[in-house]
C-alpha cells in the first residue's frame, strides 16, 4: 500500500492550495488541493511532511500536528495518507513544478474543483475534530463509500455524506 501524506497550511482565514495544473497523466489534474506526497524509503509521515513542505513551497513548516489517516480505495490500489495541518512557518513561497500555489480564504474553498472526499476530511479539519480515521472508495472519480472512525457515511438529500 503506498503512503503517502497530506497538509493543509493555514494563516488567518486563508489555507495553501495547490492548483495542479503542471504535470503530466495526474490524477489531481485540475483539482485543488493541500501539499504533500509519497513517503521515500525509511522515512517518518513527518521527515515526508517537512520534506514536502520545503520542497513544493519553499516552506519550513514550525507548528504542525497530524489529525487523520485516510485510506484511499480505488479499482485494486490503496493509499493511506497521513492527514496534518500546520498553522506557523517561516521562509517565503517559491514556484511549484506541480501546480500554482495559492493563498485562498476557507470561506472560498467548497467553490473549487476538489475530490469528494477531500470536502469530508476539510470539513472534519475546519470543526477541529479529534483525530480521525477515514476510508474513501471511489469508482472512477466518484465517490462511492466513505467510512468514519468506523461508521458507514451515508449521502444526504443534498449530496453531502454525513
Amino acid at each position: 500500500m503506498m503512503q503517502t501524506t497530506l497538509c493543509y497550511i493555514t494563516r488567518d482565514d486563508q489555507v495553501l492550495m495547490l492548483h495542479r495544473v503542471k504535470k503530466q497523466n495526474d490524477i489531481n489534474k485540475d483539482k485543488w488541493i493541500g501539499i504533500g506526497g509519497k513517503l521515500e524509503h525509511g522515512e517518518s509521515p513527518d521527515e515526508c511532511l517537512l520534506r514536502e513542505a520545503r520542497e513544493e513551497t519553499g516552506l519550513t513548516l514550525t507548528g504542525w500536528r497530524m489529525r487523520g489517516i485516510v485510506t484511499f480505495c480505488q479499482g485494486d490500489t490503496a493509499e493511506s495518507m497521513y492527514l496534518f495541518t500546520c498553522d506557523s512557518f517561516t521562509g517565503s513561497l517559491k514556484a511549484c513544478d506541480e501546480g500554482e500555489l495559492q493563498w485562498v480564504s476557507r470561506d472560498f474553498l467548497d467553490s473549487l474543483p476538489q475530490w469528494e472526499g477531500d470536502r469530508i476530511f476539510l470539513k472534519l479539519l475546519w470543526q477541529d475534530s479529534p483525530f480521525f480515521l477515514l476510508k474513501l472508495c471511489y469508482e472512477e472519480d466518484r465517490l462511492c463509500r466513505a467510512v468514519l472512525d468506523g461508521r458507514e457515511l451515508t449521502k444526504d438529500e443534498k449530496g453531502n455524506w454525513r
